[in-house]
C-alpha cells in the first residue's frame, strides 16, 4: 500500500464530524511551488519591481529565513506589493492570480486527500503564512471552514503593507492552531496536519496525524524520527515539444475532420447536422489518440444510448472537456454553448454546422427563451443534447454551482437527465492551458435520472440533487498515484 493509501484510509478509519481538524499548509503542500511567484511575476510584467526590492529579495534568498525574525524581514521586503492598494483590488490579485496561475499548481493527491476529509466532516482548514490574498481563492475552492493567514493592515479601506498580530510562520503558525481549536472545541489529537515546511514542525506536533508532504531535508529527518507519515508528491511532468507536437496533431484533425464534413455535405447536398457530427466525431477518436489522450468509461456505459434523447450534463474544467464528450456521446446530439464561442474563426462555424445552440449568457433574462431550439430539437427531432451546467470551466476539480436551465431543458421536453462525470480532464488540460498532456481521462456515467414528475418550481432542488451525485461520485472514485505523480486507477474499461 502506498503512503497516499494509507493516509486515505487513515481518515475513513477516523472520527466523524467538526471537532476533528484538517490542517493544510497552502505553499509548497496544496500546490507545487509558491502562490508568492505569480505575485512577484505579475509586478514585473507591471513594471512595479524595484532594484531595491529585487536587492532586498536576493539577499533574503542567500541568507535564508530560519526564524521568525527572517520571516518579519521577508514581509518588510514585500510591503511595496500591498501599500497603497484597497483591499479589494488585491483580493481581485489574488483570485485572478489563482485562476491564470496557481490553480494549475494544485497537487491532484492532496485534493484526494481533501475530498476524503470533506466526506468525513472534518472541519477544513488552511493555515499559512501567506497573506489572505493569496489563500482567498483556495479557501473559497476547497469549502474552507476557516483560513488562518497572515493579515496586512487595513485603514479606510487601503492596505499599509504593515502586519496585524503574530505571523503564521512557525510557532506562529502553531499558536493560530491551538487558538482556533479551543474557540471550536476542537480535537486535536484526533487531528490531522499537512506541510512541506523545515519551520512547521511545531505546528504539525500540535496534532495527533501529521504529515509531511513533500518535505524539505530537516522535516523529513524530523518526520523519520517520528515516524510521521511522508507523502512524497509530485505532479507529473511531461516533454513540452512532445506535447506541443501531439496538440498540434489533435487541432489538425479536428479541423480535417470538419472539412472533411462540410466537403461530404456539398458532394451529398446534405448540409444536416448528421453529416458534420459524424465526420467530427470519428476525427475526435484519432485526433485523442494522436495526443496521447485515452477515455475509459469505468461504469454506466449502457446509459450512454439507452435513455436517448436525454440531456447529458456533465463536469467542466479543461477545453478537453467537449472532444471527449463528442467522442463518448457520438452523434444524434445538439450541444449549447455562449455566443462568442460561435464568432470564433473556424471553431465557431463548425459548432454551428453540427448545431449547436449558441445563447447569450449576458440576457438571463432571455434564458429561457434562447433554450426554445434546443428543447425543440429534444422534443421534435429526438436529439440528445450535451451541456455543462456550472456554464464555466472550473479553475479546480471543485463542482461549482449547477445552473437551472438544462434541468428546464429536460423537463419541457419530457427527456431524462443523464450525468456524466469527468475525472482528471483538468490534469491533462488545465483551464488555462494550451497544450494537451499525455494520459487518462476516467468516465463515470450515472443511471439516467427520470423529469417526468418534475415541476418548474423545484428545478432548483432537483439540479442541486443531480450536483450532489457528481460530488459523492467523484469523492468515492478510488484512485492511487505512482511515484511519477500520476493516476494509477486499476478499474477495467467497460466501454
Amino acid at each position: 500500500m502506498s503512503a497516499l493509501a494509507a493516509r486515505l484510509a487513515e481518515i475513513r478509519s477516523a472520527k466523524r464530524g467538526k471537532q476533528i481538524g484538517a490542517f493544510f499548509d497552502y505553499d509548497g503542500t496544496l500546490i507545487e511551488g509558491f502562490s508568492a511567484t505569480a505575485i512577484i511575476g505579475a509586478r514585473v510584467r507591471s513594471m512595479e519591481f524595484g532594484l531595491g526590492e529585487l536587492a532586498d529579495f536576493l539577499l533574503i534568498g542567500l541568507r535564508g529565513v530560519e526564524s521568525e525574525q527572517d520571516y518579519a524581514e521577508v514581509l518588510d521586503a514585500t510591503r511595496p506589493t500591498f501599500a497603497g492598494k484597497t483591499y479589494e483590488d488585491l483580493l481581485a490579485l489574488g483570485e485572478s492570480l489563482f485562476k491564470h496561475e496557481t490553480a494549475a499548481q494544485l497537487r491532484p493527491q492532496m485534493w484526494q486527500i481533501l475530498r476524503a476529509h470533506r466526506a468525513m466532516g472534518h472541519r477544513i482548514v488552511i493555515a499559512s503564512s501567506a497573506t489572505r490574498f493569496q489563500i482567498a481563492p483556495i479557501a473559497r475552492e476547497i469549502d474552507a471552514d476557516h483560513a488562518l493567514a497572515t493579515d496586512v493592515e487595513v485603514i479606510d479601506g487601503v492596505v499599509t503593507g504593515r502586519v496585524v498580530g503574530r505571523p503564521l510562520w512557525g510557532p506562529g503558525k502553531a499558536a493560530a492552531v491551538r487558538a482556533l481549536a479551543r474557540e471550536h472545541d476542537m480535537d486535536l489529537d484526533a487531528s490531522f496536519a499537512y506541510s512541506d515546511g523545515n519551520e512547521d514542525i511545531p505546528y504539525l506536533e500540535s496534532v495527533g496525524h501529521p504529515a509531511a508532504v513533500s518535505p524539505k531535508h530537516v522535516l523529513r529527518a524530523e518526520a523519520q524520527a517520528r515516524g510521521w507519515p511522508i507523502l512524497d508528491l509530485r505532479n507529473p511532468t511531461h516533454n513540452r515539444l512532445e506535447m506541443a507536437v501531439r496538440t498540434g496533431a489533435f487541432y489538425g484533425t479536428f479541423l480535417t475532420s470538419a472539412a472533411v464534413g462540410v466537403l461530404g455535405g456539398l458532394v451529398r447536398r446534405d448540409r444536416s447536422a448528421e453529416m458534420m457530427q459524424s465526420a467530427v466525431s470519428g476525427g475526435m477518436d484519432v485526433g485523442l489518440a494522436l495526443a496521447g489522450v485515452r477515455v475509459k468509461v469505468t461504469s454506466g456505459a449502457e446509459y450512454l444510448t439507452s435513455a436517448r434523447p436525454c440531456v447529458f450534463v456533465f463536469n467542466h474544467q479543461s477545453k478537453l472537456d467537449l472532444p471527449v464528450m463528442i467522442h463518448l456521446v457520438r452523434s444524434d446530439a445538439t450541444g449549447v454553448a455562449k455566443k462568442e464561442i460561435g464568432r470564433l474563426p473556424v471553431f465557431g462555424q463548425v459548432l454551428d454546422a453540427a448545431g449547436v445552440v449558441f445563447i447569450d449568457r449576458a440576457d438571463a433574462g432571455k434564458a429561457i427563451e434562447q433554450l426554445a431550439p434546443a428543447v425543440a430539437k429534444l422534443r421534435d427531432e429526438g436529439a440528445s443534447l450535451v451541456v455543462a451546467p456550472e456554464g464555466t470551466r472550473s479553475a479546480t476539480p471543485r463542482i461549482g454551482p449547477f445552473k437551472k436551465g438544462p434541468f428546464h431543458i429536460a423537463m419541457q421536453a419530457g427527456v431524462p437527465v443523464v450525468p456524466v462525470v469527468l475525472r482528471n480532464t483538468g490534469e491533462l488540460m488545465w483551464r488555462g492551458a494550451q497544450l494537451i498532456k499525455p494520459g487518462v481521462v476516467e468516465v463515470k456515467v450515472l443511471e439516467p435520472v427520470d423529469t417526468s414528475s418534475w415541476i418548474a418550481d423545484d428545478i432548483g432542488r432537483h439540479a442541486e440533487e443531480v450536483r450532489q451525485q457528481f460530488i459523492s461520485t467523484l469523492a468515492d472514485w478510488p484512485v492511487d498515484y505512482g511515484e511519477d505523480g500520476r493516476a494509477a486507477p486499476d478499474q477495467e474499461v467497460i466501454g
